[in-house]
């Protein structure tokens, strides 16, 4: 459980001398050239995937502000981006699936919720859809670990399961305990895996047996000194291996300077820790897409 001092330090310390950073901007992703018969994944920034599922649209964690952490108003006072959204709001393509793996801030950003439909299908972890009541969104599940449910659109059905990861849920200023969620997607006989925001844990080794998984999008950045909710980028690959996972789709890192690691530490760890297998690594950068094959 963080202090108020490591509260004070995630929210605030940041927002001190980074006003002034220019923010890095790269080249869109080409989503509109996707087809819907595969599985298409791209890494928006931070822990927001894009994913076409044969034709089922998918967002997970949508944060586009230019800083995550706290309304007060007149602005959001928090960590500001270090890389611009590989997509700006206005340019996403419709989406189907909003899938939010909690409720901090910046996973659930409020001021990026709102911009989306209110029919918009949603799914939460338990006891986090009242802070959604700041968004426009109507059609909210929580979903408890082991949960599960389906959406269908014109293309057919997608099976979306809630697992269990180790990780926390408070949100600022309540002192609820929140719930928190990886998810297992499903669809055509194929199974993805989001990881959401966790630390290390065995809980990855009983996700086996609900794969094969041809990919899993992990965290690998903020364990600097927050090892106890977050994990390395080598503890991320022991878990995609216990889980089964084909590929490896980073995320969570680069983005904010949530911790004291590095910016670019996470993703060089991650790739030595592939080495011997880099074709494992699906993606490196904000901005990259990915077609998963097998």
């Amino acid at each position: 459980m963080w202090t108020w001092r490591g509260l004070v330090t995630y929210y605030t310390v940041f927002v001190i001398d980074l006003a002034s950073r220019r923010v890095q901007i790269l080249g869109s992703t080409p989503f509109h050239s996707w087809p819907d018969n595969a599985i298409t994944l791209a890494w928006l920034g931070h822990a927001t995937v894009l994913i076409n599922f044969y034709g089922v649209r998918i967002l997970t964690d949508p944060a586009f502000g230019n800083r995550i952490g706290i309304w007060l108003g007149i602005g959001t006072a928090g960590p500001k981006r270090y890389i611009a959204p590989a997509l700006q709001l206005k340019e996403l393509p419709p989406i189907d699936v909003l899938l939010l793996s909690h409720a901090h801030m910046d996973h659930m950003d409020l001021p990026t919720l709102r911009h989306f439909a209110p029919a918009t299908f949603t799914v939460t972890a338990k006891l986090t859809s009242d802070v959604l009541a700041g968004a426009r969104l109507k059609q909210v599940t929580e979903l408890p670990w082991n949960g599960r449910l389906s959406y269908r659109n014109s293309c057919g059905e997608l099976q979306i399961e809630a697992v269990e990861v180790k990780h926390w849920g408070r949100r600022w200023p309540s002192e609820l305990e929140r719930g928190y969620n990886g998810y297992v997607l499903r669809r055509e006989g194929k199974a993805i895996l989001f990881g959401g925001d966790t630390a290390h844990t065995r809980l990855f080794c009983e996700l086996r047996a609900r794969g094969p998984f041809q990919a899993a999008i992990m965290p690998i950045g903020a364990y600097r000194p927050w090892i106890r909710n977050h994990c390395t980028p080598e503890q991320a690959v022991e878990m995609a291996n216990w889980a089964g996972a084909s590929y490896i789709v980073p995320m969570h890192h680069q983005t904010f300077r949530l911790s004291d690691e590095p910016m670019h530490e996470p993703i060089e760890r991650l790739e030595a820790a592939l080495e011997q297998e880099p074709e494992r690594l699906a993606l490196r950068r904000v901005g990259e897409s990915y077609v998963v094959s097998g």
